[in-house]
């Protein structure tokens, strides 16, 4: 079922794919708040209910990504302000949940507003993140189901958009760089996500906002897919995102071949 935050979201992937990057931070902040407002509206869940899947975290997916389009469009105070309307929210939701290793993806959270928007002491709120994922460890019992919950999985997100532009489109954070390689360690194998992120995605959006250029999300690709042809770069690989059909290099509308 289609929501109005979908609605949203497609009218900033369709923003992205137009250059027009401050427009998208505007939609994915639209996003955001009802995401955040009503996380499940099928089932009528609160954004302050103590559930395990963490739905709330697609809101604050947006948030992340609507700083980062302000950063990439030259909108630096616009970017602070989800940066520190991210944090306040992320703060609140964690005296709300039970489980110390969603408190600590919040705390994860926290460091990638902070980077996104641009923020001092992101390098130290990651190491916040690392140590509570060690100290929830002995209350995780399988942290490889756990890391494909929603609220994980939209802990992932912004650094895998980030990373496609200067990737050329494909996938450049993988799984296994997010995540330690021994899943009998829950804490170490947590923990990883906030150290790989403190390592890399400071530089990352740093590169992506000297290009000037936000790539939209990945979806369902395709390569050499000759019924389509992108009018800006040539290429017949396709993203099929929010509905839309766009370049998987570049985010550009694809043309009818």
């Amino acid at each position: 079922m289609d929501t109005d935050a979908d609605a949203r979201v497609a009218a900033g992937v369709t923003a992205l794919s137009e250059r027009s990057t401050e427009r998208a931070g505007d939609e994915f902040t639209r996003a955001a708040w009802l995401s955040l407002a009503d996380p499940r509206s099928d089932e009528e869940l609160s954004p302050f209910a103590d559930e395990d899947r963490g739905w709330v975290g697609e809101g604050l997916r947006w948030l992340v990504v609507a700083a980062v389009s302000y950063r990439v469009a030259g909108r630096e105070a616009r970017a602070s302000r989800r940066g520190v309307e991210g944090i306040a929210v992320a703060r609140d939701l964690q005296t709300t949940r039970s489980h110390p290793a969603q408190r600590a993806c919040l705390d994860e959270f926290v460091a990638d507003f902070r980077v996104a928007a641009g923020m001092d002491d992101a390098d130290a709120a990651y190491r916040t993140a690392e140590d509570a994922y060690r100290e929830a460890g002995d209350a995780v019992d399988d942290p490889r189901r756990l890391a494909t919950t929603p609220l994980f999985r939209a802990a992932t997100e912004p650094i895998q958009q980030v990373a496609r532009g200067p990737a050329n489109g494909e996938i450049a954070v993988e799984w296994d760089d997010l995540h330690g390689a021994d899943p009998s360690d829950s804490g170490a194998f947590l923990a990883r996500r906030a150290a790989y992120k403190r390592q890399r995605f400071p530089s990352l959006l740093a590169r992506v906002v000297d290009a000037g250029r936000l790539a939209a999300p990945r979806g369902t690709t395709e390569y050499g897919n000759d019924s389509f042809r992108c009018p800006d770069c040539d290429s017949t690989d396709v993203n099929w995102i929010a509905g839309r059909t766009l370049c998987l290099r570049c985010s550009a509308p694809m043309a009818r071949a």
